[in-house]
C-alpha cells in the first residue's frame, strides 16, 4: 500500500516565518502536539509542542529558534510499516512523509496508521484469537498453521513479541470464534496456551438452550 494513501490532508504546516505563539495556536485548533515545518515544498523539521512550551522566546520566528533541528521522516514508497515503527520509537502522533528529493508530501497521524492497521491486518473481521508462549528456538509459523489447519482453522493475522523471561508470545487471530478444538490441538502438541479470546462451545450450547427455552415457553 502507498503511503500516499495515509496522508492526513487535514494537517496543516508551519512556515519558517511563523511565530512560536502562532504554532502553538495552531496546534491546539488541530489538536496536534507536532507540526511540520516546510518552505517552498522542502521538508525543514518537526516541531514539537512540549519544545515550543519550553522555549522562553515564543514570539520570536521560528527562523530565530533553535528547534528546526528535529527531522524525522519516512520516504513516500516506505511500506506503512516502516512509519509505524518511526512513530512509535519517536512516540509521534505526526510523522512527515516525503518523496527521494525530500521535498514534502504530506503527514501520516496515529490516525490514519490506526485505521490501515485495522482494515489490513484482519483485526476488525470476526474470528477468535489465541495467544501462545514459545521458546524462540522453537518457534515454527510452518507447524502452527498446520495445526490451525487440520481444524479447518485459517490464521488471518499472526504477530511476535519477546517477553522479559526470553519467551516468544505469538498472537494468532483466526478466521473461527469458536476455538475449543484449536486451542486442545496445541495442547496436544504440547504448546503452552497462555491466553485465548473467542466464544466456547460451551457458551454457544448454552445460548442454543436458552434460546430454545424461550421458544417453548412462548408457545
Amino acid at each position: 500500500m502507498s503511503l500516499e494513501l495515509l496522508i492526513a490532508t487535514e494537517v496543516p504546516v508551519l512556515k519558517p516565518g511563523d511565530s512560536g505563539n502562532f504554532a502553538l495556536n495552531l496546534m491546539e485548533e488541530n489538536y496536534l502536539r507536532q507540526l511540520p515545518v516546510v518552505a517552498d515544498e522542502d521538508y525543514l523539521a518537526l516541531v514539537t509542542e512540549n519544545e515550543l512550551l519550553e522555549w522562553d522566546r515564543p514570539e520570536l520566528l521560528l527562523s530565530e529558534s533553535d528547534l528546526l533541528s528535529f527531522q524525522p521522516i519516512v520516504f513516500l514508497n516506505s511500506h506503512p510499516f516502516d512509519a509505524l515503527n518511526t512513530m512509535n520509537q519517536l512516540k509521534l502522533s505526526v510523522l512527515p512523509v516525503v518523496d527521494g528529493e525530500r521535498k514534502y508530501c504530506g503527514s501520516i497521524t496515529k490516525e490514519t496508521i490506526i485505521n490501515y492497521l485495522a482494515e489490513n491486518s484482519g483485526t476488525n473481521a470476526p474470528g477468535g484469537i489465541i495467544v501462545l508462549e514459545i521458546l524462540p528456538r522453537n518457534y515454527t509459523l510452518f507447524e502452527i498453521a498446520r495445526i490451525c489447519e487440520n481444524e479447518d482453522v485459517i490464521i488471518t493475522n499472526t504477530s511476535l513479541r519477546s517477553t522479559t523471561d526470553g519467551m516468544l508470545e505469538v498472537t494468532l487471530k483466526l478466521n473461527r470464534s469458536i476455538v475449543d478444538a484449536v486451542v486442545a490441538s496445541f495442547e496436544r502438541h504440547k504448546y503452552t496456551v497462555k491466553q485465548v479470546y473467542g466464544t466456547h462451545r460451551n457458551d454457544e450450547d448454552l445460548t442454543d438452550n436458552y434460546n430454545l427455552l424461550m421458544s417453548y415457553l412462548d408457545m
